[in-house]
């Protein structure tokens, strides 16, 4: 099959080349077909790898890392108390407009019969 791809004045050398070639490229895609990769998996690893930088920097910046924990709970209790009372006020706001989308329905008169 190789054989038949070369012309005439191939070698032995050259057809055992293409034939390794050939096996190697084979071997690549066949591996690379065993070890998909799933795309939620690969995104959850990055975030935490850019997670674990984020610590680093700031352990290195505060010279601990007790103060880099500090400093990150300090960051997510304030980022917690000034979301709270909007996604509290947005889940009110969706409650009343449920209600008054109930109360906007009229129901239908029965049919005559």
């Amino acid at each position: 099959m190789v054989a038949a791809r070369l012309d005439s004045n191939a070698t032995a050398s050259d057809l055992e080349k293409a034939d390794l070639r050939e096996a190697y490229e084979r071997g690549r895609s066949d591996e690379r077909a065993s070890r998909k990769r799933h795309p939620v998996a690969m995104t959850l690893t990055v975030v935490a790898a850019l997670v674990g930088v984020v610590l680093l920097g700031l352990a290195a910046i505060n010279g601990s890392f007790s103060r880099a924990g500090g400093v990150v709970d300090e960051n997510l209790n304030s980022a917690v108390n000034r979301a709270e009372p909007q996604v509290r006020d947005a889940a009110a706001q969706a409650g009343q407009s449920l209600r008054d989308a109930g109360a906007a329905v009229k129901p239908k008169p029965a049919p005559a019969g």
